[in-house]
């Protein structure tokens, strides 16, 4: 076991209670001269769910699952949280961290895939906490775990059950439609070490749950990748189809009956509850098309595990993070 003496949960963050949306799409949107009133615009997402989103209380229930899990395996790290965009702050828990006397820890992102947004941007805000707190621990993040076979695993589980959600009669046509956050063609094509990792690893991960569905079902299905929360200007090319597009398209096809599976997110993030679940769920709804939404991974106990193998397994390689790759902000 690598000589860590904690683990550091690092993720996006968000709003807890309606006054914190704007401060907190304000803290997201620094520097690229939103207006305000946009911000407001955006912000309405939020109040359909009481202006709290999500992602925090899911962060909660993860650190609570890897607590129980660590103590189940005889894994003795305390486990820190801090984020990039809402409290509980990056740089707070780092301090906190330093005054406990911890000295080196591995960090464990909610981001499984590579891009600027999702691997190097944390790794900038690692460093500018580093760089804010007198005697801060070394910190490892750990590399992007899109192919472990927990996270895998816990994907083929999700997709399984919504399956077996659908109607009988529509479960052998269904199509795997897996979903993840657009990003820009330009933020794509600069990540990983050699560019287009994003989208590469995403198509991985679909093409080896659909795999493993089939063989755990005897069906082959057609199955592709689609995009959801697209923004910034029109003018930037973002990756696409989006969702709702797409099942426009599917339903003009004559496909009847779809699965909705987010292998982007790690948990319901507002993305998921509010893109898919409410957004394409409406779409769904026009077009008369039976969709049933795959779980996250969540706190599957596959996925937990997956995480403490992370920490704990020194075979394991690091986040090797080369200086070139994912620098791509252009259309952010």
């Amino acid at each position: 076991m690598p000589n860590y003496d904690a683990v550091l949960l690092l993720s996006f963050g968000g709003p807890e209670q309606p006054e914190d949306v704007v401060p907190f799409l304000e803290n997201v949107t620094r520097g690229r001269g939103i207006p305000r009133e946009r911000l407001e615009q955006v912000g309405e997402h939020y109040f359909l769910f009481g202006g709290r989103s999500p992602i925090n209380d899911q962060n909660r229930a993860l650190i609570a699952a890897l607590e129980a899990d660590f103590a189940e395996n005889g894994v003795d790290l305390p486990i820190y949280w801090g984020n990039r965009n809402w409290a509980p702050y990056l740089t707070d828990t780092v301090r906190q961290m330093a005054a406990d006397g911890v000295r080196r820890a591995a960090v464990v992102a909610t981001s499984a895939y590579s891009s600027w947004s999702g691997c190097r941007q944390y790794r900038e805000n690692i460093a500018d906490a580093l760089a804010e707190v007198p005697d801060a621990p070394e910190l490892e993040k750990i590399r992007p775990y899109f192919d472990h076979p927990g996270f895998v695993e816990a994907n083929v589980a999700a997709v399984l059950a919504a399956l077996d959600d659908l109607p009988a009669d529509q479960q052998p046509a269904a199509r795997l439609v897996f979903v993840t956050h657009s990003i820009p063609d330009s933020m794509n094509d600069e990540s990983g070490p050699d560019g287009g990792a994003y989208l590469a690893q995403h198509q991985w991960v679909a093409t080896e749950v659909a795999r493993r569905v089939a063989a755990e079902t005897g069906v082959e299905r057609e199955h592709e990748l689609v995009f959801c929360s697209r923004s910034g200007s029109p003018r930037t090319p973002w990756l696409e189809p989006d969702v709702n597009d797409r099942l426009r398209e599917l339903a003009d096809e004559g496909v009847s009956a779809v699965v909705l599976a987010p292998i982007g997110f790690v948990s319901d993030h507002m993305e998921v509850v509010y893109d898919l679940d409410t957004e394409a769920a409406a779409t769904a709804a026009e077009l008369g098309l039976e969709v049933r939404r795959a779980a996250t991974a969540g706190t599957d106990p596959r996925f937990v595990a997956a995480l403490r193998e992370l920490v704990v397994d020194g075979a394991v390689p690091r986040d090797t993070c080369t200086a070139g790759c994912c620098l791509a902000r252009a259309g952010r």
